[in-house]
């Protein structure tokens, strides 16, 4: 028999070790905020982890937004460390306050204790927790892989530590190939919360991964227990999908799999649904594409909806020319209004939102000719609208254009449509915008009403114009009584000057708008 060489075993195995070891252990960075509450519980003897989303992020190198502790500690004894804590639940989440931060996302540290779970009979919470002594138990009942990972902090100060990994389904792997994986029994843990059907989609889409292919049927044939999650659940993930950085992937995922119609089935009604030669796409895609492009501009939640609902009603109002053979939808911005404010009620979306939402849907069809269009009718689309929610408008008509497959995004049209509405949105130059009126110039040249108060009010605004800082109520009140001195014939002649001023002030702001835009 060959003889070992115990020494080169021992340094092999040493050195196994310590690969291991280096492999599980890492440098990270964690606010103070956070590592003093490890840190509390670590003190009064008990075992304390980051845990979940705040490790998966921590080892992307990504800003975590929630914080996650889990501790072999009980909730009663989590209160008693710490001055400021809520405890709302019945799953032992202890919610630890740092009042001093301003940072929001530190503002509250939960931490739970390590958890075992009963059965899930409604598919959305378990029947009943039990606490455990071992963080294994805990993981084991965390939804993805990439979630199933915890962090303990070994050593380190101001924001720079060193921590241990403990990552029983191999989750950094999974991280590595960028991969969405379930923990454990696929169809067990979508069984036991429904929503996370839904929440793998949206992890997956804000981390531009893909979903592997047990977790994919799974999530397929798992798709009805949807229905018993709550609208503010699903309003919440859906909400997280479309401000991701590839909303439209996120939905096309949930259609594939089969539960976006558990959360907008009425966006189904457009896929496959041909529109006219000026559209490159079908209305399903268009609409995603149309959510693309309010991505990319990075505009906020309102716009990204309105996006993606503005064409929604076009399946049901689509109408085939029998001479032309070209399609119609006339009226479906306003059969769309009222698909959207039910969709978003449904979802249980603020008023405010649903308001603006569907204005924006509402609207969506306005103007059509540079050539036509009138002032007039300018002003009337700010006030069906309102002014705050107009340039939002022109970004949704804006995102609309390139939803068509049109490569540019602002022609002359758009333009054209921008700087009337700024025409439209400036204040006119007026006596309005003096500080006196009428009724304060009778008051104070003891005048009364006739057209030498005009010609005085008129005759003011041409100072005011000519010099703004003499636009206060002292200036104005002494020089009308001034004024009212003069006869009629000088007093029109000096109005009339006033108004010749205002129109040539007119007509330079609106070529300086128009210039602005480049456009006639």
């Amino acid at each position: 028999m060959e003889q070992i060489d115990w020494e080169l075993f021992k340094r092999v195995v040493e050195f196994r070790l310590m690969k291991k070891h280096s492999e599980n252990s890492q440098k990270f960075v964690i606010p103070p905020e956070v590592s003093c509450v490890t840190k509390t519980l670590e003190k009064a003897g008990f075992k304390a982890y980051l845990v979940g989303g705040c490790v998966r992020d921590l080892l992307l190198a990504r800003r975590p937004k929630d914080w996650d502790v889990t501790t072999n500690a009980k909730p009663e004894e989590i209160i008693a460390l710490f001055s400021n804590t809520f405890y709302e639940n019945n799953f032992g989440t202890v919610g630890v306050v740092n009042e001093e931060t301003k940072d929001e996302t530190l503002k509250v540290v939960e931490v739970t204790p390590f958890r075992l779970e009963t059965t899930y009979s409604d598919n959305r919470r378990p029947d009943a927790v039990s606490w455990s002594d071992n963080v294994n138990d805990d993981l084991k009942r965390r939804d993805f892989t990439i979630n199933a990972i915890a962090l303990e902090i070994t050593e380190g100060e101001g924001e720079s530590f060193m921590g241990n990994i403990i990552d029983p389904f191999d989750g950094r792997s999974d991280l590595k190939r960028k991969i969405v994986k379930i923990a454990g029994d696929a169809h067990e843990r979508l069984e036991e919360d429904a929503l996370r059907l839904l929440r793998g989609v949206r992890i997956a889409t804000e981390l531009d991964f893909t979903i592997d292919s047990a977790a994919e049927k799974a999530i397929i044939a798992n798709a009805e227990l949807l229905k018993n999650i709550s609208p503010e659940r699903i309003r919440d993930e859906f909400v997280r999908i479309i401000m991701s950085d590839n909303p439209s992937k996120g939905i096309q995922m949930a259609q594939n799999m089969g539960i976006l119609k558990f959360v907008v089935p009425e966006l189904l009604e457009g896929i496959g649904v041909e529109q006219n030669k000026a559209h490159a796409f079908d209305v399903w895609t268009h609409l995603l594409e149309t959510l693309k492009h309010a991505k990319k501009k990075e505009w906020p939640l309102e716009i990204r909806l309105a996006a993606l609902f503005h064409d929604i009603s076009k399946p049901e109002t689509r109408r085939r020319n029998p001479k032309t053979g070209e399609w119609s939808f006339y009226g479906h911005e306003v059969v769309g209004a009222r698909v959207t404010k039910n969709i978003l009620t449904r979802l249980k979306f603020s008023r405010e939102i649903i308001a603006k939402v569907t204005k924006l849907v509402r609207w969506h069809m306005f103007f059509s000719d540079t050539e036509q269009i009138t002032l007039s009718a300018v002003r009337r689309m700010i006030n069906n609208v309102g002014r705050e929610n107009i340039w939002d408008l022109m970004n949704v008509r804006i995102c609309d254009r390139i939803g068509t497959g049109r490569p540019k995004e602002d022609p002359y049209r758009l333009r054209k449509y921008k700087s009337m509405i700024e025409e439209a949105l400036k204040d006119p130059i007026s006596v309005g915008m003096l500080k006196i009126n009428g009724a304060r110039v009778m008051e104070v040249t003891k005048m009364p009403p006739g057209p030498k108060i005009g010609y005085i009010l008129h005759a003011l605004l041409e100072e005011v114009l000519e010099d703004p800082k003499q636009n206060t109520a002292q200036y104005l009140e002494e020089r009308a009584q001034k004024l009212a001195l003069l006869d009629e014939k000088t007093l029109k002649n000096m109005g009339e000057k006033g108004k010749e001023k205002k129109e040539e002030m007119q007509e330079e702001d609106v070529k300086e708008i128009r210039k602005k835009y480049w456009v006639q």
